[in-house]
């Protein structure tokens, strides 16, 4: 049985687009799982001066691929653990 083109684009528009970060590994001491660091910059409410922020999420690595340093890109997914709601997509650039 084929799957045609528009049966996937409909049950991905009723399912909505996930989010996508960029981010760098802080920490890879777990198994199949990395802490990574995604940092935004925003206007400061009152004074408009960029103010840049800092998020740690923790990120299921299903291969144990990524290392300290690694620029990786992570998706929302279903709740894995606890605290894990995220899931590397790519390694982007490894760490030198």
């Amino acid at each position: 049985m084929a799957i045609d083109q528009k049966t996937i684009e409909t049950s991905e528009a009723q399912r909505g687009q996930r989010k996508v970060r960029l981010g760098t590994v802080i920490s890879d001491k777990m198994n199949k799982t990395v802490i990574v660091q995604v940092g935004t910059s925003k206007a400061h409410r009152l004074y408009r001066k960029t103010v840049q922020r800092r998020t740690k999420f923790k990120v299921h690595d299903e291969k144990n691929e990524c290392g300290v340093g690694d620029l990786v890109r992570i998706t929302e997914t279903k709740p894995i653990s606890k605290e894990k709601r995220w899931r590397v997509l790519e390694i982007v650039e490894k760490a030198k």
